[in-house]
């Protein structure tokens, strides 16, 4: 009888072993968290964002019908979406606003990258579901891109938020 027992032990044992979740490398950016509730003006950027999907990209470029670049987009959106006016280049902007943890991230909080050995080269907007809306240049259109993956996510820097 004791050894039935333990044999039912060992064999408890052994199943829990073989259950176990084994070990996984920590990523080096954590996917933004989903449960943060979006404020009323990050929506509204958002969502003007979105409008912008395909647009025609150009060097410069500040308004949809001549083509927008990633800090004109930005610019654009959060004039015409939140009344908030930002200017300059992705560096500029990056200068203002309040930093973020990436798992803090809100729809219409700026991402920013270092895409061209620059630090802050490149700006989008995140939008939520680890998904950012940008304007890259080597596509020809405003698009939308994953934060913790491809060619981006190595090359992220910081995130800033706009709004409370």
């Amino acid at each position: 009888m004791p050894c039935r027992y333990a044999l039912l032990l060992f064999t408890c044992l052994v199943l829990a072993a073989c259950g176990s979740v084994p070990s996984r490398p920590v990523a080096a950016r954590p996917a933004p968290a989903a449960s943060l509730p979006p404020s009323p003006q990050g929506v509204d950027v958002t969502m003007f964002a979105l409008g912008l999907l395909e647009t025609g990209y150009r060097f410069g470029g500040k308004n949809p019908d001549s083509g927008l670049d990633c800090s004109g987009m930005v610019t654009y959106v959060f004039d015409k979406a939140a009344g908030l006016r930002l200017a300059g280049s992705a560096a500029d902007i990056a200068r203002k606003g309040r930093p973020v943890a990436t798992d803090r991230l809100r729809p219409g909080d700026l991402v920013f990258f270092n895409t061209r050995n620059q630090p802050y080269s490149h700006v989008g907007i995140y939008i939520g579901g680890d998904r950012f809306v940008h304007a890259p240049n080597n596509n020809g259109r405003v698009r939308t891109d994953k934060l913790s993956s491809g060619w981006f996510a190595g090359r992220f820097e910081e995130a800033r938020s706009y709004f409370e």
